[in-house]
């Protein structure tokens, strides 16, 4: 398999699953749309709200409708205020959606400058993408040219040290625990200037 850049990456987590399509406004739906998002089964929804699995189970196909006391229950249940209760979710975001990933759950992604551990892959329609990196290259000819994408990106140095080159800035040195944030589409590249490949964490912005 043939190497891919970082602004390959970065595209195809632009391009892998970020379009959603806007659903009509149905209040059963959106509670079991909230409670799905929690990864909550109907008893364990019910329990939080107060209400008996039967009602809850009635809201959500729309063979009830819920009065005003089992719609504060609900809200309160699901941690968020009744009018949210009646708000579509932006952009096919809904509350409460979260993604761990263990050290060695990490998927990976080979280039011939850095090793890439993608973060919190299971999630689509992110609006950042995290990963943490290995940095292979030690000079800039181990570059094709600059770097470059939309957003914006957050560096982190985990171990070593790296050097950040920028289109318009001085080359600057950063060691364990420094940082930067900058334009991505302005041209950029990372070296690691230490004995070891460097580690840093990178977080950048998908607008």
């Amino acid at each position: 398999m043939s190497d891919i850049d970082r602004h390959n990456l970065i595209r195809v987590a632009h391009d892998n699953g970020d379009s959603t399509v806007a659903q009509p406004l149905d209040l059963g739906a959106r509670v079991r749309e909230l409670r799905k998002a929690r990864a909550w089964t109907l008893e364990t929804a019910a329990q939080q709200a107060g209400l008996a699995r039967s009602t809850l189970s009635k809201i959500e196909n729309g063979q009830m409708s819920p009065t005003y006391d089992a719609l504060k229950k609900l809200a309160v249940g699901l941690e968020i205020s009744v009018p949210q209760l009646f708000t579509p979710s932006s952009k096919g975001q809904v509350n409460g959606r979260m993604a761990v990933t263990k050290s060695a759950e990490a998927v990976q992604q080979m280039t011939t400058t850095y090793e890439h551990d993608l973060l919190a892959n299971a999630l689509t329609s992110k609006k950042m993408l995290p990963y943490r990196a290995r940095i292979r290259a030690r000079r800039m000819e181990d570059f094709d040219g600059w770097v470059r994408h939309d957003g914006e990106e957050f560096l982190y140095v985990l171990t070593g040290q790296v050097c950040l080159y920028s289109e318009f800035y001085e080359a600057v040195e950063l060691g364990r625990g420094d940082s930067a944030y900058y334009d991505a589409s302005m041209g950029h590249n990372v070296v690691s200037v230490s004995a070891e490949d460097a580690t840093i964490l990178w977080v950048t912005s998908l607008t």
